[in-house]
């Protein structure tokens, strides 16, 4: 569990039990279909796609709670393990209810946090669709910077490939923005 100022990350394992795992879905994929949430994590059968990502190996799925326990979201990320591109990507989405209240930037700092101090990345990334500015600002609070845009990089609901923007945050950069700021 990863507790941040505002929100605590609890992962969906299976080692859980089923009746509690089952539960954590049913958030996820309620959450997950919500049209704000479903228009930037399109698929035909989000209970198949929300389970199929808390069954893989190389995924991390955390639930995001807020102060009172409740799940407000999701966080996943992954490593990729060839030691000459080492990093892990996150993604992320919060219930429309909790947009615009700090809680996913603090899951993002929360995060990252752990993954350069826990368990050792020196880089990680996140992949925003260009257009989606909420997340952009979110990710830049917390220090991600943009180092490119990915044409026709992502199928949206619409059927169409959207540009997505590859944005990235260094350890040290991470460590010396928490410094200064105390």
């Amino acid at each position: 569990m990863l507790q941040g100022d505002r929100i605590r990350l609890r992962p969906l394992e299976r080692t859980q039990g089923p009746d509690q795992l089952a539960v954590d879905v049913a958030a996820q994929v309620a959450i997950r279909s919500t049209p704000e949430v479903r228009s930037r994590w399109p698929g035909d059968d989000v209970a198949a796609d929300v389970w199929a990502a808390v069954e893989m190996d190389n995924v991390q799925y955390l639930a995001i709670e807020n102060e009172d326990g409740s799940i407000i979201g999701g966080i996943q990320w992954e490593a990729e393990e060839d030691p000459d591109h080492a990093h892990a990507s996150i993604d992320v989405y919060l219930h429309p209810s909790a947009h615009g209240q700090g809680y996913c930037t603090d899951a993002v700092r929360t995060l990252s946090a752990y993954l350069f101090d826990e368990v050792g990345h020196h880089r990680l990334t996140m992949d925003p669709a260009t257009d989606n500015h909420a997340a952009i600002g979110c990710y830049s609070k917390v220090g991600f910077r943009v180092v490119g845009v990915m044409r026709q990089y992502e199928r949206g609901s619409d059927g169409t490939f959207h540009a997505g923007l590859l944005m990235e945050l260094l350890a040290d950069d991470f460590r010396a923005q928490r410094s200064s700021s105390g």
